[in-house]
């Protein structure tokens, strides 16, 4: 299954994308506010940013900094976030939203700005991951526990950070 976003309200439309050829033009009409789109079978812009985002890291600096695997529990869609040095502000997709790990979801319970992760090097050189609530309406939960505004916590490969229904899984790079 895939989901669609109405240009004009933001509604996810649902539709089985195996019966439709890549580069066909698709027409919806949205179920919100009745407004009728098209689209075109292929990738999704948001994909195409992060895409062209992680190849520009590998090619300046060759670096991993680790990822986060999105899992939205409701529909079990499924996103891989590249992570970079620095704030890594992550919230739902919402266009005009300045944030630079937007997660596609329809969870309303993740705000727009919900959580950081700082990536950044201690003076050894090592790679540190510090996870942070934004602060958010519903809270950022490390572990299923749930951070208070002033909590700054370090993260470990496979560590589970919950926002909203979302669950994030992440991933340190391989050592070595």
């Amino acid at each position: 299954m895939k989901r669609v976003r109405c240009p004009k309200c933001d509604t996810f439309i649902v539709f089985d994308e195996s019966k439709y050829d890549e580069g066909q033009s698709l027409v919806f009409v949205c179920t919100n506010c009745k407004r009728e789109f098209r689209i075109r079978m292929g990738v999704s812009h948001l994909t195409d940013i992060h895409a062209e985002r992680h190849l520009d890291e590998q090619t300046h600096d060759g670096d991993n900094y680790g990822s986060i695997t999105v899992i939205e529990n409701k529909f079990a869609y499924k996103q891989l976030l590249q992570l970079h040095l620095g704030d890594n502000e992550f919230g739902r997709y919402l266009k005009g939203n300045t944030i630079n790990q937007p997660i596609e979801t329809s969870d309303p319970s993740i705000d727009t700005f919900h959580c950081v992760i700082r990536v950044e090097r201690d003076k050894r050189g090592n790679l540190r991951y510090i996870l942070r609530d934004a602060p958010s309406t519903t809270g950022t939960f490390h572990q299923n526990q749930i951070l208070k505004d002033v909590d700054r916590i370090r993260l470990s490969d496979g560590d589970i950070i919950t926002i909203g229904a979302t669950t994030l899984i992440f991933r340190a790079p391989p050592t070595g």
